[in-house]
């Protein structure tokens, strides 16, 4: 078993994670511009999920202050309004790293209750932020809620997918 020793003062390389958790987070943003006719938004916020997928995955492959410039990116593509994804992506990345500072071991249910949890707040605090009170949007926003929740683990797992380590033998 050999030992991989950095010598001092030579940085080790950068992770593949570190420009590929924006990457994949942005793309994922961008899946709202596909053309689906809908009655009702259904479709969850696959950004969002990106950024929980990656934030529970490795917490070293983000930095807490990138979800202010994925979340105007989202806020751009997505035509919700200007800064309202910006402040609600980085409040739930303040919140997961206050539970994390609280939960010492997690495993994957607690990942998946934090991530529906925190789909839930965006959702509920965008519809407060982007409607009138007096909209019928409520039954909608349920389906996109439970909708979000039911794909975390697919988004989840294509974070660890594409962290995956390719060791060529």
């Amino acid at each position: 078993m050999a030992l991989d020793l950095q010598p001092l003062g030579v940085q080790p390389p950068r992770p593949r994670a570190r420009w590929l958790a924006p990457l994949s987070i942005a793309l994922a943003s961008l899946i709202t511009i596909l053309p689906v006719v809908a009655t009702v938004p259904f479709l969850p916020p696959f950004g969002l999920l990106m950024l929980l997928g990656w934030r529970l995955l490795r917490p070293d492959a983000l930095r807490v202050w990138v979800a202010a410039p994925l979340g105007l990116f989202d806020d751009l593509v997505s035509g919700q309004p200007f800064g309202s994804a910006m402040f609600l992506w980085m409040a739930c990345m303040l919140i997961i790293d206050v539970l994390e500072t609280r939960i010492v071991w997690r495993n994957f249910w607690q990942d998946w209750l934090i991530a529906a949890g925190a789909t839930g707040f965006v959702l509920i605090a965008g519809r407060f932020i982007a409607s009138p009170i007096s909209a019928k949007v409520d039954a909608a926003l349920l389906v996109q809620a439970g909708a979000s929740s039911m794909l975390f683990p697919l988004a989840s797992r294509l974070c660890a997918w594409l962290d995956r380590d390719v060791v060529k033998a």
